[in-house]
């Protein structure tokens, strides 16, 4: 049985899946889900990082069982969209937790509304330029033709990003929310966000130096989807950032929920 209990909320018109934990415990912060799992992917550290915070975990409205916007189909879109969510949820300054996806999500929001975010705590997402992509992440995003991606069953894309998650096994309730995430088109509708890589990461690029709140980047050393390059280009251009490598693969939170929750918890102390 799992800590989490989601929830839905109306937010700028969208349903928005989220779950909260209890009381603020001083702090509050803000979990956004990666790509192609949900805000179970929390599950194996959420009990860890509620004794340190009052958290709102969400399935950012393209990934999970929230609903899809094209228009948010970008990071820097998601970025503004991540301030709504914020609001939303009355996080004055939270602590941001970003993997993946929300990796340049997250950054794009701090950089363009600097004091909004107490810190960040982002990683395992592409933001080196020239794009670093591992597979199968390089094909998606530069795929000519997304026409064999729409001919793939639904379930296809997760269950094979799931299998690769070595070392721990995902409770019944966390598989059968990632495969629910997924039917008919989802998947493909999905791709034009991490496409737009090739665009808005060296708009982002620019914007790294400039960045004032503390920046957490943590990946897995055997990353292969997204690889330790990624990590340790945010950590030279962030002006306060620090950069822990965790023995583990792309899915870090879950194959290493431990090391990946002290990281955390230690950085949310410092900060």
């Amino acid at each position: 049985m799992s800590d989490i209990k989601p929830r839905f909320r109306t937010i700028d018109g969208l349903s928005v899946r989220y779950a909260e934990s209890g009381e603020s415990r001083g702090n509050e912060a803000l979990l956004l889900s990666p790509w192609p799992e949900s805000l179970y992917s929390y599950d194996a550290t959420w009990s860890r990082l509620a004794d340190e915070a009052r958290l709102v975990a969400v399935d950012l409205p393209v990934i999970g069982h929230s609903e899809l916007r094209e228009d948010l189909l970008s990071p820097s879109a998601m970025g503004e969209f991540v301030v709504r969510i914020a609001d939303e949820f009355d996080l004055a300054t939270p602590h941001v937790v970003g993997p993946d996806i929300g990796t340049a999500a997250a950054l794009f929001a701090a950089a363009r509304h600097p004091g909004r975010f107490r810190s960040l705590v982002v990683g395992t997402g592409g933001a080196a330029v020239p794009l670093k992509l591992g597979s199968p992440l390089d094909d998606w995003v530069h795929a000519e033709d997304l026409t064999p991606f729409r001919a793939m069953p639904p379930k296809a894309a997760v269950a094979a990003a799931i299998a690769d998650i070595h070392g721990y096994e995902l409770p019944d309730v966390v598989r059968e929310d990632y495969l629910a995430s997924y039917t008919g088109q989802r998947f493909a509708d999905q791709l034009p966000y991490v496409r737009a890589y090739r665009t808005e990461l060296p708009v982002l690029s620019d914007l790294l130096p400039a960045i004032e709140a503390p920046v957490q980047v943590v990946i897995g050393r055997n990353d292969t989807v997204v690889p330790v390059e990624n990590a340790e280009y945010l950590d030279e251009r962030l002006p306060n950032s620090r950069l822990d490598i965790i023995e583990a693969g792309h899915f870090v939170w879950e194959e290493a929920a431990g090391a990946y929750a002290e990281v955390i918890t230690r950085w949310w102390r410092a900060n």
